[in-house]
């Protein structure tokens, strides 16, 4: 790639969005169930509330233009069973780095791929790095998601498959790429938004299909717990078989079953 130097009597004109400077930007991980995207309905309208927050244009774009994109990429993907990544890109120029006055633009992209491998033995810990909750991103699906992969990269280089991340306040907000759940003594809970956990579409499909309190504690709570389990529309419902070096009931429950998949 040819690099361009400027030599005080010109200047290079940046032409690179907004999204790939500073990851503004969205998305979304849906499953894919015999060939068909499960949930769309929260999938799309959590998109589109995230994308409206965070100034994302969507004037060019239509719900039946996506769903139409969506079923396109699985069939040329020849996936009947796994994921897929819908990503909304602000592709706007930075008004920090130019003065281009140009209409806003955003891109779509969308990746297909199996569903993720689970151990069978599944492993968590706790995460040293804390969620902010008075980030202006809290609650939104962001592109700027490099402290929730440098969280999981920590976890996985001491030999976990996930980590517990709590709020500045010490309270249990989720798993680094996932929502968490709990039983303990024979109740079923989950942190509240006020946590910062993210809003998923699976929490919110279980939330609505199984007695369930959301809570804000401490992780003694999930040090207390019978059972933990992770959700997310790429993981599906995973049973955690150990957390903070105890072993947990992996038998079966109701949670386990909800989904299709």
């Amino acid at each position: 790639m040819k690099m361009r130097r400027s030599t005080g009597n010109d200047s290079v004109r940046p032409t690179i969005g907004v999204g790939l400077l500073y990851g503004k930007g969205v998305f979304t991980t849906l499953a894919i169930v015999e060939g068909n995207p499960f949930l769309w309905d929260k999938h799309w309208h959590r998109l589109t509330a995230n994308a409206t927050t965070l100034g994302i244009d969507l004037s060019s774009h239509s719900e039946q233009g996506f769903q139409d994109r969506l079923l396109e990429s699985i069939a040329e993907s020849s996936i009947t069973d796994g994921r897929a990544r819908i990503t909304l890109s602000d592709e706007s120029p930075s008004r920090i780095w130019s003065n281009d006055e140009r209409e806003k633009s955003t891109g779509l992209s969308i990746i297909v791929a199996e569903r993720r491998p689970i151990p069978a033995n599944f492993k968590l810990t706790v995460s040293p790095h804390r969620i902010n909750t008075t980030s202006p991103l809290v609650g939104i699906k962001s592109c700027n998601y490099l402290d929730h992969l440098l969280a999981w990269e920590e976890a996985s280089k001491r030999g976990f498959h996930e980590a517990i991340r709590l709020n500045e306040r010490g309270e249990v907000a989720s798993a680094c790429m996932a929502n968490v759940f709990w039983e303990k003594g024979g109740k079923l809970f989950t942190p509240s938004l006020a946590t910062g956990c993210l809003p998923g579409t699976t929490r919110e499909y279980i939330l609505e299909s199984i007695g369930c309190e959301e809570v804000a504690v401490g992780i003694e709570e999930l040090n207390e717990a019978d059972r933990i389990f992770l959700t997310s529309a790429g993981i599906g419902v995973v049973k955690v078989a150990e957390a903070g070096g105890r072993e947990l009931d992996t038998s079966d429950h109701p949670l386990s079953n909800l989904l299709p998949f």
